[in-house]
């Protein structure tokens, strides 16, 4: 059996581990995947086929390259049976601050929460991708990665227009406060889902590991909306929450292509 390591830069968080999961699933050569988030690496142990398996990897565009190929005698993997239950969970709380992030984003008038809405609704996609397709067959996996894609881009794009309607009107502002205080808790529920998948993986990484948060492009937007926050009281405007907005909704679209090509 082979043993390939990949080096994958824009392996970020969960979502982006689920992605590549769905991508290489259903290959007959590969027995294992073995993922380190924070390192941003993959390992796969696989019988031939490397070149199949890196061009598979390298179409969802992750920034995939080989760092290492080697032989090796082991046949034996550890099975998580609790990763279903786990999947459920980060899938529920990214569900549940979807829609807290939407609501308080319309109530306050902030198009950065309602873009890290749509940011938190596309990782609750790729977990319920994940788990609604066990058992099925390759096309129906194909079509509900293909409807998640579809409607993740629609509501990207009318959140683009939005952004721009408002950087040509006038518009109130936005309440900073609840931008911050949301974003916060938003940021807590992104490092709790990062470190409940991350622990799972073996008693070694039990302990939460900075790294392990701060490489996760959802922590990194949550306090992007809370600079944009602080930036909005400070200069009385509304367009360091737009940029964000806008920023996001860039990342959403990214995030759209890429279950797209699930769908192929």
């Amino acid at each position: 059996m082979d043993k390939t390591t990949f080096k994958i830069s824009k392996m970020d968080c969960p979502s982006e581990e689920n992605l590549i999961r769905m991508k290489l699933d259903g290959m007959a050569s590969i027995k294992n995947l073995d993922f380190d988030i924070p390192n941003r690496e993959l390992t796969v142990f696989h019988e031939g086929s490397l070149a199949q398996i890196q061009k598979s990897i390298g179409e969802l565009n992750l920034g995939s390259q080989i760092i290492s190929t080697e032989f090796t005698e082991q046949t034996l993997f550890e099975e998580n049976s609790h990763q279903k239950k786990l999947l459920w969970t980060v899938l529920a709380i990214n569900f549940a601050f979807f829609g807290i992030e939407m609501t308080t984003g319309l109530v306050s008038r902030s198009m950065g929460l309602v873009a890290d809405s749509l940011d938190m609704l596309a990782d609750a996609f790729v977990y319920g991708i994940s788990l609604f397709a066990v058992g099925g067959t390759l096309i129906r996996k194909k079509r509900i990665a293909k409807l998640a894609g579809v409607f993740q881009l629609v509501l990207a794009m009318l959140g683009f227009v939005e952004v721009l309607r408002r950087f040509l009107g006038k518009e109130a502002m936005p309440n900073f406060e609840t931008m911050i205080v949301v974003s916060v808790l938003a940021l807590i529920a992104n490092g709790i889902c990062l470190y409940l998948l991350q622990k799972s993986k073996s008693k070694e990484e039990a302990h939460m590991k900075a790294s392990m948060i701060f490489t996760s492009n959802d922590v990194i937007i949550n306090i992007g909306v809370i600079c944009a926050g602080v930036l909005v009281n400070w200069l009385q405007s509304n367009k360091p929450d737009l940029i964000i907005g806008t920023i996001v909704f860039v990342l959403v679209v990214q995030g759209a292509v890429r279950i797209l090509k699930l769908g192929k």
